[in-house]
């Protein structure tokens, strides 16, 4: 089975894959799609937005038991993007193969004017200081080791290093869970016995205000508005938890 290349006005083969008892759907915005005013509009709706979907992906294929089965996972992964989609794909143990919009369409300009490619590499080290001479010459041998990759790398600044990582994002995740249950946990050791619970209130607010202005400090962020703003969610967190809590007579 031939993959095609997602690339609009070119039909060529990707790749090539053999399959058995099984069927493999592609779902992209490279073949159906409407030009408005020069924006591209894909034939595939976002239904959070109700407008045609617009994210990095280009086309996404799954290969499943079914071609129907195949075809409901590509799109619905497709609409998810980049990060959800593949995400979603890796939990479920799918068989998915995503194409992001940038890439397809520089793999598309390599086939068709690799010499205005050439430059156009040239001109980035050449920007960052390098010789115009030396530059061509790092631009001759990158091309000819991997062309896509030196300007996925220097032109639209994907790298291994930047692209999102599923698990270490979960382990992250996880570990920040721990330690934000664990801080309000080792309060009810020191806490006074008979005011535990505006203990754990009161300092699980201080824990927040915290975190918020480590985190908005980390981003770049004003320190006083992050603290604001989680310390502000938490407070009304607890308070719903509270109010449903005595309509219903128990503890939450």
């Amino acid at each position: 089975m031939a993959i095609e290349k997602p690339c609009r006005g070119v039909r060529e083969v990707m790749g090539v894959m053999e399959l058995s008892d099984a069927a493999i759907a592609t779902s992209g915005d490279y073949r159906q799609w409407v030009d408005i005013g020069g924006q591209t509009y894909a034939h595939t709706m976002n239904p959070v937005t109700g407008a045609p979907l617009r994210n990095s992906l280009t086309a996404v294929s799954v290969v499943a038991a079914s071609c129907m089965l195949a075809d409901a996972w590509a799109t619905a992964l497709l609409v998810l993007g980049e990060i959800e989609g593949p995400r979603l794909a890796q939990k479920r143990g799918m068989d998915a193969f995503t194409e992001r919009a940038d890439l397809a369409r520089e793999r598309a300009e390599l086939a068709n004017d690799p010499k205005a490619e050439h430059i156009e590499l040239a001109n980035i080290y050449i920007q960052r200081g390098v010789s115009p001479e030396l530059a061509h010459q790092v631009a001759d041998q990158l091309m000819a080791h991997d062309a896509l990759g030196s300007h996925a790398r220097d032109e639209l600044g994907i790298s291994e290093t930047l692209t999102a990582k599923p698990l270490q994002a979960a382990l992250a995740s996880a570990a920040s869970f721990v330690v934000g249950a664990a801080l309000p946990l080792a309060v009810t050791f020191i806490a006074p016995t008979d005011s535990v619970v505006p203990w754990i209130c009161g300092m699980s607010l201080v824990f927040l205000g915290s975190l918020g202005a480590v985190a908005a400090r980390a981003g770049g962020a004003s320190v006083v508005i992050g603290a604001w703003r989680v310390t502000l969610w938490g407070v009304l967190a607890m308070g719903i938890t509270a109010l449903v809590g005595s309509l219903f007579g128990a503890v939450v």
